[in-house]
């Protein structure tokens, strides 16, 4: 996981009980909980992508109202 994460926010991917091999992530924004995933990613590099997606959609909101 190279890519800087920037202040206030920080990622943390760990691994999963349930599917075995998968894992989630959890993103904080001043240390409290913003938002979780919600499905298992096959891969620890896969979790960690999709953490950094929602942290983009988290600092521009207007990026997430054009997807829908």
């Amino acid at each position: 996981m190279t890519e800087a994460v920037p202040h206030p926010y920080s990622i943390e991917v760990s691994p999963l009980m349930k599917p075995a091999g998968h894992f989630g992530w959890a993103m904080r924004k001043h240390g409290k909980l913003t938002e979780r995933s919600d499905r298992p990613h096959v891969s620890e590099q896969k979790a960690h992508e999709s953490a950094l997606a929602a942290m983009e959609r988290d600092l521009n909101p207007a990026a997430a109202l054009r997807r829908r």
